[in-house]
């Protein structure tokens, strides 16, 4: 059942007509331990002989009346856990068996195809809980003993003359019980065909190949399988044995077609010859806790076949492939599916450098089909890496974080020369190596930014560790006492990162005076005294300017007059 599948489902979108694919849910919990299938190596004949072997090797057969009260167990809805759901229809009912009013015992393989008949005691095939599934009474009765067919055919459940027809949703759960009871219950003469069946066979054995790679395992299926074999979900009527078309539905082709399976997968625009492909993905640098947009590549499958893959990932990588296996349906033309590869946030939890990796196996085993092709496509890789940096940090000092630097140039003379001291921006950023680099911008200057000047100049790429200076100037062109406040923002270096916001502001506080050797005669500043000078003077002296306060007393009066003639008899230094 694919209860957890749609054309677009935890980042999976499906490509043209490839199947809709089921995505096992990650870490479920229910493959088979590694020792269930030790020894199971061979294909076509031999290979359903050694899975039957391994099906049969410590099996407990349960009757037909455990059934009642094992469905419960197994066939659990997993959105309430007091439900069972039905084949078919999918229905969710109570789970309490009630003789078969609310549901009833299904024969996946027909009882009346099969030799016996079943009552509660009944074993082998006819109370095999992987051959039964609970069903609607009605829906078990319009079924009747009809075979299942036909390969096309999509939507929901219900008879297509000679055939039935499972439901889109079940369609490959039908195969695989199927598969199961022919492989399991050879001996007792069943089997499957082609067209329609009679006696103990069953079928359509086409269809139900075509089914299985349309619908794949899902989430539900596989822990009805691990439930029906385990003494921890089902201690009083396990199984102990599985349906190994569930756990390797690889098998499936060289058990039921042939060996020469035709699938090659790769990544790119050219198929290779021996179906290997890689991609390179070189992130180039991401910051601490930096987030990393998912990143979506088209997996290509060639060939008529189905085939069965496994997408693999190293640590601080995910996919959108299933934890176990996907699929790609038969076709004759090229299916492709977008396979979406996302960066875990533990892979930008601390400085250094990050490589890694996601694989895609062909999981066929079958090698007569060709270099390149089923067993012998050869793995598909992406490689991912990139560099992961502690964040910059500017400073107006070495060693410590400061953000705030107030500077003061001191007195200077006016004319005697401008006044000069320097400042620096580090990079105090952890990490050495992996420390970011930071850029320095101007955003504001406010105050006497004509007087107080600085040479800064937009700065990229500080080195963590590394400083850039300047130079601070205060002018000497008029007395007074001044100050200007500059304000830098400080980024990552935005050459290295892409989408990176500021890290900080830092802020510089200048100040300075102007004064001491002023010629307070030159009137009209143009540096030398003559009797424009007086003019000026005696212009402002009348008219009660207090530019003619010479001896700054805060009176105009004889004095002031006085102290003028003093000066300009002296002359300018």
């Amino acid at each position: 059942m694919t209860y957890f599948c749609s054309s677009v489902s935890f980042g999976l979108v499906l490509v043209g007509l490839a199947s809709c694919t089921s995505v096992v849910l990650g870490g479920d919990g229910y493959s088979a331990p590694a020792s269930y299938y030790a020894g199971v190596n061979g294909t076509g004949a031999v290979l359903k002989g050694q899975l039957e072997a391994a099906m049969t090797a410590g099996h407990i057969q349960r009757s037909y009346g455990d059934f009642r009260n094992s469905a419960a167990i197994h066939d659990r809805d997993p959105d309430n856990p007091s439900n069972i759901l039905l084949v078919y229809n999918l229905a969710s009912v109570s789970s309490n068996w009630d003789s078969g009013a609310t549901w009833n015992r299904e024969h996946v393989w027909p009882q009346s195809r099969q030799p016996g008949s079943a009552s509660n005691s009944t074993r082998g095939n006819l109370g095999d809980p992987h051959a039964l599934r609970p069903c609607n009474p009605s829906v078990n009765s319009s079924r009747g003993n009809k075979p299942f067919g036909t390969p096309g055919t999509t939507g929901g459940f219900g008879s297509l003359g000679t055939y039935y027809f499972p439901g889109d949703t079940d369609k490959g759960d039908i195969a695989r019980s199927l598969f199961y009871s022919d492989t399991r219950w050879s001996s007792l003469g069943l089997s499957l065909v082609n067209g329609v069946p009679s006696g103990n066979q069953m079928g359509d054995l086409a269809s139900l190949v075509a089914w299985h790679y349309l619908d794949p395992p899902s989430t539900f299926e596989r822990r009805r399988n691990h439930a029906i074999y385990s003494a921890v979900m089902n201690p009083v009527f396990r199984t102990n044995n599985r349906n190994a078309y569930v756990d390797h539905p690889e098998f499936v082709w060289s058990v039921y077609v042939d060996q020469m399976n035709d699938t090659t997968l790769w990544f790119g625009d050219l198929e290779p010859a021996d179906g290997a492909s890689t991609i390179d993905v070189d992130l180039g640098s991401v910051l601490v806790g930096q987030a990393i947009d998912p990143m979506e590549f088209v997996l290509n499958k060639s060939g008529d076949a189905g085939t069965y893959y496994r997408i693999t990932t190293s640590a601080g990588l995910s996919s959108s492939g299933g934890i176990e296996y996907d699929a790609f349906a038969m076709s004759d033309f090229n299916l492709s599916e977008l396979i979406t590869v996302t960066v875990d946030a533990s892979a930008t939890d601390a400085a250094g450098t990050f490589s890694g990796d996601l694989r895609v196996d062909n999981l066929d085993v079958t090698t007569q089909g060709g270099v390149g092709n089923g067993a012998n496509d050869v793995d598909d890789m992406i490689f991912v890496s990139f560099d992961v940096f502690n964040p910059g940090n500017g400073s107006f000092a070495n060693g410590s974080d400061i953000d705030l630097l107030e500077l003061d140039l001191g007195t200077i003379s006016l004319g005697g020369g401008v006044g000069v001291e320097s400042f620096s921006f580090f990079n105090i950023a952890p990490g050495g190596a992996f420390g970011a680099p930071v850029d320095v911008e101007l955003i504001s200057s406010v105050g006497d930014t004509d007087v107080l000047t600085t040479s800064f100049v937009e700065t990229n790429s500080i080195v963590s560790g590394g400083s850039v200076s300047f130079d601070a100037t205060l002018a000497d062109l008029n007395s007074g006492s001044y100050s200007a406040t500059y304000t830098f923002r400080v980024w990552n270096d935005r050459g290295m990162f892409v989408g990176v916001s500021s890290i900080e502001e830092m802020t510089l506080v200048l100040s300075g005076e102007v004064g001491g050797s002023e010629c307070v005669a030159d009137m009209n500043d143009d540096g030398v005294l003559n009797f424009f000078d007086v003019s000026a003077f005696l212009s402002l002296f009348s008219s009660g300017d207090m530019s003619a306060d010479i001896n700054g007393d805060g009176d105009l009066n004889f004095f002031d007059v006085s102290a003028f003639l003093v000066e300009f008899g002296a002359g300018c230094p």
